[in-house]
């Protein structure tokens, strides 16, 4: 059996661009794509924080160090700049490899540059 567990997020970030009239896609800044192992035209989902929407499209590099989080095509349709959005990439592994398999979690400030990382998601306080 296939189990489809999150391969990395890039938590909260901020949309610097919603471009509608490029081809599609969302670029991404290449810093952060490296960080979180999320590679150039891979899938991923898209979650807005601000409205609620929730997208698929595919990654692109975006200049490496520039924070940029561009949402483009009809997708700008659902993040406008200065909206926070968690971005996830997520991948298929059997239940052996699930087992021991953590996520690449990537953390950034107002700016879109890494504050930190982590292979697992803090508990929440009840």
């Amino acid at each position: 059996m296939q189990l489809n567990l999150l391969k990395a997020k890039i938590h909260r970030a901020t949309v610097t661009h919603a471009e509608l009239h490029y081809e599609g896609s969302c670029a991404i800044d290449g810093r952060l794509l490296d960080i979180s192992g999320i590679r150039e035209y891979e899938q991923i989902h898209i979650y807005n924080v601000n409205s609620g929407h929730r997208f698929v499209t595919y990654a692109i590099r975006g200049e490496e160090g520039s924070g940029v989080i561009s949402v483009n095509g009809a997708a700008a349709h659902c993040a406008q700049p200065g909206d926070l959005v968690i971005i996830c990439a997520y991948v298929g592994l059997d239940e052996a490899e699930a087992a021991a398999y953590k996520p690449t979690l990537v953390y950034v400030d107002q700016a879109n540059q890494l504050t930190h990382t982590n292979r697992s998601i803090p508990a929440q306080a009840a």
